[in-house]
């Protein structure tokens, strides 16, 4: 069947739909979510039942990297400051260091096994050298795993991080494969501009949008996130533009806002988790749709052989020598160096070689898939099982609940204190989003002459006001008060 304007909503709505009902019930399977949509995609694909022709690797590109400003700005949002704080060095080090190492080392590999150049050898392992930043926080969040020492901040960063040091090793290895004569160190300038324009323009980003969603006055709230996906976009294709990378940009945009103070910040939280889902679901789809899956056959042996290597030698690699100036338990590392899931970014990042025109692109790109395919069904199933094995989980019980979490949380299982605002009080006068409330707590309503009303960030406080104040424990009021005194 060929998709046409007439039939592509109603296909691609049923697809969404049975995407949706399937991942409902897949981990009742130990089946992760990603790999059902993968799945289906490849199912509906024209080597499967559906019969849908799709061979279009410019437009799933496209769709790749407008899914991945999502998946990234969602991730980034969600990170919280004071978790990812102290274990900043060691994510920073997992996302270049560690990204360079499991390139290189499986690149080498590559080479001895296959009739690979050293440079193609180099680019399919650039190409899967990053963990994938919509694999590991679905699961992650998915199976609500709570692990110890800060072992869930330090993997979301290094996922949500890694990216564009994979993107530039990519598009460098993919240059020298193209142009035979430049050297190794003519990629150095590439890679210091993409990575500190991208840095620079994050923040810079970051620190201009905040002050735009809270100082624009919108009429109504629904176009609040609207803004901030305006926003988003602008980080990415300006810092694109003047030779940044993009999609590091946007990562530190994110962790940047997702930590301040916002206007309807809870909409914002709960719009872009639920677009992140629906842009996973759409990626996966589009990339199941391009597979051919009777061209993956002929290559299931040396893929196989390039997956283990890449789950039991190069992945470790990366992870011990980046952690080895950290004083760090080594049951820790091994988990650090099992969830090295690779998903949906890889193979976007497989099709740059096929719209280049390489002589391998065709192969690169369907050992990729297969690479990704069984990162999914080996490590994505497993995760809960290792955590047990190494002793490095927590019961469900015990884990903390992030910002984000009491934000979204319909009913969360928080302290809740009622506060009387008094006349002498600093707050009186102030907008909520002024106070820099503690970001464990939450202002869930105020009682405002004997009737109660919902606040928003431009809410101002007044004398005589009861707030009601959910927080995740205790202790936290202790900061509530400091801030509503100072």
């Amino acid at each position: 069947m060929n998709l046409t304007i007439e039939n592509i909503l109603l296909v691609g709505s049923l697809l969404l739909l049975v995407s949706i009902f399937a991942g409902k019930t897949s981990y009742k399977f130990g089946v992760p979510t990603l790999l059902l949509f993968l799945g289906i995609g490849m199912l509906a694909g024209s080597d499967g039942i559906g019969g849908i022709r799709f061979n279009d690797p410019q437009l799933a590109q496209f769709i790749g990297i407008v899914s991945l400003n999502f998946i990234l700005f969602s991730g980034g949002l969600d990170t919280n400051w004071t978790a990812v704080k102290p274990i900043l060095r060691q994510g920073i080090l997992l996302s270049t260091l560690g990204v360079l190492l499991t390139a290189v080392s499986l690149g080498t590999f590559v080479w001895f096994v296959t009739d690979f150049t050293i440079y193609e050898s180099l680019l399919l392992g650039s190409i899967v050298s990053s963990t994938d930043a919509a694999a590991v926080f679905s699961i992650l969040r998915s199976k609500s795993l709570a692990l110890k020492t800060n072992l869930r901040p330090t993997l979301e960063l290094e996922s949500g991080s890694n990216d564009p040091m994979a993107y530039v090793l990519t598009i460098a290895f993919l240059t020298l494969v193209i142009n035979q004569d430049k050297s190794f160190a003519s990629i150095v300038p590439l890679f210091l501009q993409q990575m500190i324009l991208g840095g620079i323009a994050g923040i810079a980003f970051g620190m201009s949008s905040k002050y735009i969603i809270n100082k624009i006055k919108l009429d109504f709230e629904g176009l609040y996130p609207v803004l901030v996906i305006a926003l988003m976009f602008i980080t990415f294709s300006a810092t694109d533009f003047v030779g940044g990378n993009g999609f590091l940009a946007i990562y530190i945009c994110a962790v940047y806002l997702g930590n301040q103070d916002l206007i309807h910040k809870k909409t914002i939280l709960k719009m872009f988790d639920g677009l992140a889902w629906l842009m996973q679901i759409v990626l996966f789809l589009t990339l199941g749709l391009l597979v051919f899956p009777s061209q993956i056959i002929p290559y299931m042996g040396i893929g196989l052989l390039i997956s283990v290597f890449l789950i039991i030698v190069a992945r470790p690699i990366g992870v011990f020598i980046s952690l080895m100036f950290f004083k760090m338990e080594l049951k820790r590392r091994f988990y650090i160096s099992w969830v090295g899931l690779r998903g949906a970014v890889p193979i976007v990042f497989a099709t740059y070689p096929l719209l280049a025109g390489i002589d391998k692109a065709n192969m690169i790109f369907n050992i990729v898939f297969f690479i990704s395919v069984t990162s999914i069904l080996i490590q994505g199933t497993t995760l809960s099982l290792v955590a047990k094995w190494l002793k490095v989980g927590l019961p469900e019980t015990q884990k903390k609940l992030t910002t984000t979490d009491l934000l979204m949380a319909e009913n969360p299982k928080a302290e809740m204190k009622e506060l009387l605002i008094t006349s002498d009080c600093s707050a009186v006068g102030k907008k909520i989003v002024e106070l820099g409330f503690p970001k464990h707590a939450i202002i869930a309503m105020i009682n405002r002459d004997d009737s109660y009303i919902i606040p928003n960030g431009l809410t101002k406080i007044e004398a005589q006001d009861t707030l009601i104040v959910l927080a995740d424990n205790p202790k936290v009021f202790d900061d509530v008060y400091k801030t509503l005194k100072k």
